[in-house]
């Protein structure tokens, strides 16, 4: 079993910023990829930023320039530095990891969410 924990959204004005973090934790036996997703109200989930474990990352256009992904792969920890948040980055944001479990085998997880909310 692997679980993911994502930490430090909350409510933010526009313009302002967050640092969202997620931990790997459990059956671990390498992490290929992290990333984050988001689901707006009414909306389908769709990807925010990925990034491998040798730290390629890239960017939905929506975010790209004020957001940046960043992993610690020794600790298993993804973070998402969000600036100049708008009101249409208001989500549930979503951790996600690729992993080789020591199973072995391959799997994708996602975290819980954590709630982003921007006030105009």
């Amino acid at each position: 079993q692997v679980q993911l924990v994502e930490s430090g959204g909350g409510l933010v004005q526009a313009g302002g910023s967050l640092r969202l973090s997620c931990a790997a934790s459990g059956s671990i036996f390498s992490v290929n990829a992290m990333g984050w997703f988001r689901q707006a109200p009414g909306k389908q989930r769709e990807p925010v930023a990925h990034i491998t474990s040798d730290g390629s990352a890239n960017y939905a256009e929506s975010v790209e320039g004020r957001f940046t992904i960043s992993i610690d792969s020794a600790k298993n920890t993804v973070y998402l530095q969000m600036s100049s948040l708008k009101p249409e980055d208001t989500a549930i944001y979503y951790c996600n990891a690729l992993v080789i479990t020591t199973t072995p085998g391959s799997y994708d997880y996602f975290g819980q969410g954590t709630q982003v909310t921007v006030s105009s």
